[in-house]
Formats: C-alpha cells, sequence, structure tokens
C-alpha cells in the first residue's frame, strides 16, 4: 500500500470532496480518483459511498482512514526524529485552540517560536473547547489550549494562561454609566449567549450556579457562536454579554463597548493546555510543548517578556 495513495484516500474522508482534496494535496482530480479506485481495488473493498457531492467513508473506509492517519503520523514523526537527529528540526506542528487563546495569545506564540526555528510550520485550528479537546482524544490535533476543564481522564490537563471575563454593555446601555452592578441583576437583562460547549460559557455557567443562580434564568435572546459576532450584537443593543476581557480591550479603548464590574464576582478564567496521555508528541510538538511551558508562569499568566497589551 502506497502512502501517498492512503494520504490522498485520507483528505478526501477529510474533506468529504474529491475536488476539494485534490486541490488540498495539488493534484487533478482524475488523479485523486485513479488513487481511491487503485486502493479499492487493491484491497478488495469498496471506501467510500458518493452520496451527490458530498463522500462518506463506508465502515471498512473509516477503518482504514483511522489506521492511515496513524500511519501518516508516524511516518512524519520519524522525518522529524530523523532530522532532529542530524541537529535541524523541522515539520509541522498540529495545535487546536479555543477563540480567545487561539486569537490572542498563541499566534503571537508561534511568531516567536517560528523566528527560533524558520522549518517549522504549524497548523492552528481554532473550534469549540469540547471539539478541540475530541481531536486530541482522537489523535487529530497533538495539543490544544482551551479555556474550560471537566473530568476527561484521557487527557492531561496543566494550567498555563489565565483570562478575566467581563461584563460588556453597548455605550448606550443604562448600565454603561454605572459603576457596577450585581450579578443578580444579569438575569433581568436581555442576555448573549455563546454557543454550547464555549468555554466562557461554560466557566459563566459555573459562576452563576457558585452564587445559587441557574443558566435558565437567564434572559436569552441569541446564542452565537463568534466572540466578534457577540460583540457586534452587543454593539447594536440586541443585548448584554460576558466576554473575555482581552477580546474586548481594543472596543473599549475606543468606546465602542463598554465593561461593568460585577460585585463580589471574580470571573477569574485560566486556560489549559491540553495533550492525550499515553501518546508520544512529535519531535516538533515536544519541543513547542516545552516553549509554551516556558512561556507561561505557574499561576497561569504570561511572563512580563510576552505579556500581551489586551491582557
Amino acid at each position: 500500500m502506497e502512502l501517498r495513495k492512503l494520504e490522498v484516500f485520507c483528505k478526501v474522508v477529510e474533506l468529504g470532496s474529491f475536488t476539494r482534496a485534490a486541490e488540498a494535496v495539488l493534484l487533478s482530480q482524475p488523479t485523486v480518483s485513479e488513487h481511491v479506485r487503485s486502493l479499492e481495488q487493491e484491497l478488495g473493498q469498496k471506501l467510500l459511498d458518493r452520496l451527490g457531492r458530498e463522500i462518506e467513508p463506508t465502515p471498512v473506509g473509516r477503518l482504514l482512514y483511522d489506521y492511515g492517519r496513524r500511519m501518516i503520523r508516524l511516518h512524519q514523526d520519524a522525518l522529524q526524529a530523523v532530522e532532529q537527529y542530524g541537529g535541524r528540526l523541522i515539520g509541522r506542528i498540529l495545535i487546536g485552540s479555543g477563540t480567545i487563546p487561539g486569537t490572542y495569545i498563541l499566534p503571537r506564540l508561534i511568531g516567536s517560536f517560528r523566528r527560533q526555528y524558520p522549518s517549522i510550520r504549524a497548523t492552528l485550528r481554532i473550534s469549540a473547547s469540547r471539539h478541540i479537546a475530541r481531536e486530541v482524544l482522537h489523535g487529530e490535533l497533538e495539543i490544544g489550549v482551551i479555556g474550560a476543564r471537566w473530568n476527561e481522564t484521557g487527557l492531561i490537563w496543566e494550567e498555563v494562561f489565565s483570562d478575566q471575563l467581563v461584563l460588556v454593555v453597548s455605550p448606550g446601555h443604562p448600565w454603561a454609566s454605572r459603576n457596577s452592578v450585581d450579578l443578580e441583576e444579569l438575569l433581568h437583562e436581555p442576555f448573549i449567549l455563546r454557543e454550547s460547549g464555549s468555554g466562557t460559557r461554560r466557566v459563566f455557567t459555573q459562576i452563576l450556579e457558585q452564587h445559587g443562580l441557574r443558566p435558565s434564568q437567564l434572559q436569552e435572546v441569541a446564542e452565537i457562536g463568534s466572540t466578534a459576532a457577540v460583540k457586534e450584537a452587543v454593539r447594536a443593543g440586541i443585548g448584554i454579554s460576558i466576554l473575555s476581557s482581552r477580546a474586548v480591550a481594543d472596543d473599549e479603548r475606543c468606546g465602542q463597548l463598554v465593561t461593568v464590574p460585577v460585585n463580589d464576582v471574580v470571573m477569574h478564567r485560566p486556560f489549559y493546555l491540553i495533550r492525550r496521555k499515553r501518546r508520544e508528541l512529535s519531535p516538533v510538538a515536544s519541543v513547542f510543548l516545552q516553549y509554551l511551558l516556558a512561556q507561561a508562569h505557574p499561576t497561569g499568566t504570561e511572563t512580563p517578556a510576552d505579556n500581551n497589551s489586551d491582557s
């Protein structure tokens, strides 16, 4: 079984399309189709079902995909290990992240890491914390940085950075001129929630419950799947929300949003570095992991040299 054909097959499964896979692997669509057909003939099994324009793996196709991803990763690790033995560090890191660390922390750190190791490439996938954790567990990502923690025994969790959640209102909101509000008052205002699975939403839910309140008591007017869209909705006066102080710092400086302190509530939110237990990282990911840990203070804040102006 040729590794290149296996790589092409895995890309078709991941993208659900021969056309998109051909673009991703820089081959023509007929060549991609021929690679898959050759694999099916070699194995004597149908690997893909064609459902209109979409492609789905058959049960045996899913089985081959799972093994194929491991074989490709092992091949990449072997090449990285040989390069590292020769004194070079080369390869690609697969990193997952929640919205806030993926937008305001990791790009800067990846950039400074690449200045030390210019031959390294990085893939940074930003999604909800639950989704990133699932991909790390399944081996699709090597490490992740997310903004919530739960009881998942298959992962190693390390607190690396921190954030502060803040109450955000529009400049025209009656609370914009107040010095502070009580947590209970949030229950009586139109409220914009982040999507289920968001680290921000999970931490805010925990804060409510710690104070004897229930998320269902909020007057929800919208559930929105991105921080940027929530900010736009707050600016438009649709409702109030709880967001990362990092995400709204520029908006607050420009007078587009207003943050209001909440009495007697500390909305500290740590970010966690996660990786799968009993999995040896690739040489490149292992070096980046050590670099990332070196940038983090034990309390979860960045070292002074790496502080971001939005923190």
